[in-house]
């Protein structure tokens, strides 16, 4: 039964780190047309991510070498010692912010042709919320104190350009200029 449950595990991780992987390729492609960007912070629980990695590490050390387990039968504990090990610290080296063909946020890419809506957050951080044409999804971009004048800009510009066409919220009577928005 534990197997079988560690296997879904597996599949799962699997899933989760192919995804990463994709999402780096398209970063090191996308990396040559930045137009603003900046290395997030490390997450908050970067470190317990990390020694998690090591502690399933030494577990399927135990389980190969002392208890004889095959490869073949520790496919969730490596699926998991790879997502924590590796992909996860790799994740993060994504640069956020602002590309030629749009803007990866905290938590995906989205292209411009599919922001219907932005706002900004101003507190502790100054954070740009994305809204998208496909899924009202709202997706989060933590902007640097320092870049958000040029972030604004950038905003402006696509918006001028009309690679961003702003639909906005609630009633629409005309009034509203789309560069106003951003």
């Amino acid at each position: 039964m534990l197997q079988n449950i560690l296997f879904i595990f597996g599949v799962g991780f699997f899933v989760a780190n192919m995804k990463v992987f994709a999402d780096l390729i398209k970063f090191k492609l996308r990396k040559k047309t930045a137009l603003l960007i900046w290395n997030n912070p490390k997450p908050r629980f970067y470190g317990f991510s990390l020694g998690l990695g090591v502690v399933l590490g030494i577990l399927i050390a135990f389980k190969w070498f002392i208890q004889g387990q095959l490869l073949s039968q520790l496919f969730g504990e490596i699926m998991m010692f790879v997502y924590y090990g590796y992909t996860f610290p790799l994740s993060t080296r994504i640069s956020r912010g602002f590309y030629a063909d749009g803007i990866w946020s905290d938590t995906s890419f989205m292209r411009w042709a599919q922001i219907s809506a932005v706002s900004w957050r101003e507190r502790e951080a100054v954070t740009l919320v994305l809204i998208s044409k496909l899924r009202q999804v709202a997706r989060p971009l933590n902007v640097p104190g320092d870049f958000y004048g040029e972030a604004r800009r950038l905003l402006l510009d696509r918006v001028k350009t009309h690679d961003i066409h702003l639909g906005g919220t609630g009633i629409n009577l005309g009034s509203r200029q789309e560069t106003d928005v951003v």
